[in-house]
């Protein structure tokens, strides 16, 4: 990347930037590909199996972080991404790319209760407003379920609690953090995998080409690719000068439903998203006192 003052992004970073929400919006395309022939939580072992293989061997967090990284494995491996792939695995990659947006607003809800963050009056519409969309987005006539629906928007909640711990886990490398996450993740999604889902061999051998890209997309591109981009952005430029970006993540996992899985495009989606996307940017950019943005970079990724 090229130099840049620290609040100030270079052309450059503009464009690792964007290329970063991109590779997140299209993870939701990704992972619908891969559910075509792999259940969800194998799917999502996989995912934290390979990440771990890639990054725990070479970073490693200090003796006392480990017992909060191995209840981050719980929250957001089997939370947040384990209950969010089960959900796409029922419903619009499109739609669930704007109803796990609902995590902003739930950080900020958290960041109240656990800390005392002020919410003001603001962002307490910002996420009203949210809310109302994602409500409107619960009556999309193609919805085949709430049981998927409320996976998503618990997997949403989960990564908000993921937050809390984040917060109280003190300085970490981030791919550290990511690695022995992931680490821990894996052999209790592999348990859930085998407590509901069956035929997990006959699925990994059914998996064509198509189905292993987007596991290679989900731990290659989201994973180890943008995270790393990301991680480098905001270690160089204060949080609010790159988290913007992240509010283009949806519009991406929506029109990448759209466009390249031939999924519907509704005014529920259309209406629902645009007032959820509004709500969290009132959220995310316009923070109270004492109010820190989410640690985790963007839900779903």
């Amino acid at each position: 990347m090229t130099s840049s003052s620290p609040d100030r992004l270079s052309p450059g970073e503009w464009a690792a930037a964007s290329l970063v929400v991109v590779i997140w919006g299209l993870n939701f395309v990704a992972v619908k590909t891969a559910l075509a022939t792999l259940p969800p939580f194998l799917l999502t072992s996989l995912r934290f199996g390979i990440t771990a293989l890639a990054l725990a061997p070479f970073y490693r967090p200090s003796r006392a972080q480990f017992p909060k990284v191995a209840l981050l494995g719980l929250l957001l491996g089997v939370g947040h991404f384990g209950l969010m792939f089960f959900g796409v695995a029922g419903m619009d990659a499109a739609t669930a790319a704007i109803v796990i947006e609902l995590s902003i607003p739930f950080s900020a809800l958290l960041a109240w209760v656990f800390f005392g963050e002020v919410l003001g009056g603001w962002r307490s519409a910002g996420m009203a407003v949210s809310f109302v969309g994602v409500a409107l987005l619960a009556g999309e006539p193609h919805l085949p379920g709430w049981l998927p629906f409320a996976a998503v928007v618990a997997s949403g909640f989960a990564w908000a609690l993921a937050n809390v711990v984040i917060k109280r886990l003190g300085s970490i490398e981030p791919l550290a953090l990511n690695g022995w996450m992931a680490l821990f993740a894996t052999p209790l999604l592999l348990l859930v995998s085998l407590a509901t889902e069956h035929g997990q061999l006959d699925a990994l051998a059914a998996t064509d080409p198509r189905g292993w890209s987007g596991v290679a997309y989900t731990v290659i591109g989201s994973t180890l690719i943008a995270y790393t981009i990301w991680y480098r952005l905001i270690g160089r430029h204060p949080m609010n000068r790159v988290v913007p970006f992240t509010l283009l993540g949806p519009v991406v996992g929506l029109w990448g439903g759209v466009f390249l899985l031939g999924e519907p495009l509704t005014w529920h989606k259309l209406v629902g998203g645009a007032l959820t996307v509004l709500g969290v940017a009132v959220v995310q950019l316009l923070p109270g006192r004492n109010v820190h943005l989410p640690e985790e970079p963007e839900p779903g990724t």
